[in-house]
């Protein structure tokens, strides 16, 4: 974990909904995809979480969606303003287990940590497959920020107004053959992706988080192997180890 102000370089709307923001400071405690930083904001007591989207030439890109003060806020911020952000925090994906094949599944706001992870992916000659679910089109994000990165990409959307009508299950019915599953997004649907697929995968959780780096247990979940702490054991947990 690693303190540092970091400068706005960029702060845009992607849907109605949902910012990118890019900052420029230091990155280096940032070493997996699927790690967050937590952000001091004015006015508010506990600092907000957000996962990295992408790390490259000394920006760090977040990508949020307006749900409250803090994102709400954010959201206001312009070019040249600084934050104070916590990098480097929480357990991201282990490359090593994922397998040549793997497919990635990312859910609204679990969307954005897939990004990194297809990019590192790539980067060590795997050759991901990536599923991204929606409610409708108006909410669809980042659809070509994947395919620029050259792999198959799936959108679903739970009314069908864009891609293949349902949730990301649908989608993996037909999406080829995969040896291993790593899936962001809320627990009802990392359960449906747990329960259709019978290989073996890393699942990143969302939880309510107070400190965001495992001194006030305030984010607890029970697993095969004892209690864990998301914000630092977590957010990825291994495939056999979770329970629902």
């Amino acid at each position: 974990m690693k303190k540092s102000l970091f400068t706005i370089a960029s702060n845009v709307p992607l849907t109605r909904e949902v910012f990118c923001m890019t900052l420029s400071g230091d990155t280096s405690a940032v070493t997996a995809a699927g790690q967050f930083v937590n952000i001091a904001l004015d006015g508010l007591y506990l600092r907000r979480p957000i996962s990295v989207c992408d790390l490259e030439d000394g920006l760090l890109t977040l990508v949020y969606k307006v749900v409250g003060r803090g994102t709400e806020q954010m959201s206001r911020m312009r070019r040249g303003e600084t934050l104070d952000l916590l990098t480097g925090l929480g357990n991201g994906y282990d490359l090593e287990k994922a397998g040549e094949k793997p497919l990635l599944i990312g859910g609204g706001a679990g969307v954005p940590p897939m990004y990194l992870l297809a990019k590192q992916l790539i980067e060590r000659d795997r050759t991901p497959k990536v599923i991204l679910g929606f409610n409708t089109e108006s909410e669809v994000f980042f659809e070509d920020e994947f395919r620029k990165l050259g792999i198959s990409v799936d959108i679903t959307t739970v009314d069908g107004s864009y891609g293949i009508k349902g949730f990301v299950t649908e989608a993996m019915k037909n999406c080829g053959e995969y040896d291993y599953t790593c899936a962001c997004g809320p627990e009802p649907m990392l359960k449906a992706v747990y329960l259709a697929t019978e290989a073996d995968g890393q699942f990143s959780f969302e939880e309510r988080m107070g400190c965001g780096f495992g001194a006030c247990m305030g984010c607890s979940c029970k697993t095969k192997y004892g209690s864990k702490r998301i914000c630092k054991d977590g957010p990825v947990l291994t495939k056999g180890e979770i329970l629902w």
